[in-house]
């Protein structure tokens, strides 16, 4: 079947961003697990459809002008699909632009900020033997909260991140905020991404994505098969 995506994922954040986005767009597609905690982000046949050996990537085979296209990248792949499905990017001009800038926000801050935050404060110290560097910590801690800070003022006046709609921005944006935790982060200082949080994990698309192949989702902290 030409129409249906093929999704080459595992349940992370990033991988969540993709698998909320085909649930909310209601489009079909085909799951093929990448379990990176096995290395298999490697595989010369995934490399062939991500050569940056990472989650996610689609391959959709009713692409532009009828042939196939091989995607990775989140934010590309959330962009493409918004444009395939004419949704989730505002119904005006400028909303579309409000939506792409949130998502550039995210691709280029909070994804790599928090995943530091993650590295250091919960992989790092795992290590054998441990890696607890306190510079390193902070650093990556105090970013997260400022970058949560500038959503939080974002969200004083509107809905989602983009405006008072539900947008691509907020697919790609809440996987890493839900995980506020592991960032060490205090949400009660952080009303308005609190409230958002919520308004998003209550919609059916969003939870169904994040619920992708939870059953594999491990902590990687106390994996050590995968570190």
């Amino acid at each position: 079947m030409n129409n249906v995506i093929d999704l080459y994922y595992w349940p992370t954040p990033n991988g969540w961003k993709i698998s909320i986005a085909l649930e909310e767009m209601k489009l079909p597609y085909r799951t093929h697990a990448v379990d990176i905690n096995k290395g298999e982000q490697f595989d010369k046949n995934f490399l062939s459809i991500s050569p940056n050996n990472r989650i996610p990537a689609i391959v959709d085979k009713d692409g532009p002008d009828g042939r196939p296209i091989y995607l990775f990248e989140s934010g590309a792949i959330l962009y493409y699909l918004a444009k395939k499905t004419s949704s989730f990017m505002g119904n005006s001009e400028r909303e579309q632009q409000e939506t792409i800038k949130w998502l550039m926000w995210q691709m280029g801050g909070l994804g790599p900020m928090a995943g530091q935050a993650h590295h250091f404060l919960r992989y790092a110290p795992s290590m054998d033997p441990p890696q607890k560097l306190p510079y390193a910590q902070d650093r990556y801690r105090s970013e997260v909260a400022r970058l949560y800070r500038v959503l939080n003022n974002n969200l004083a006046d509107r809905l989602f991140v983009a405006g008072n709609f539900f947008s691509i921005a907020d697919m790609a944006i809440w996987p890493w905020a839900s995980l506020w935790e592991r960032q060490e982060q205090h949400i009660d200082s952080f009303p308005n991404v609190q409230r958002w949080l919520a308004e998003c994990q209550s919609r059916a698309g969003v939870q169904n994505g994040r619920n992708l192949l939870k059953e594999k989702r491990t902590t990687i902290e106390k994996n050590k098969e995968a570190q």
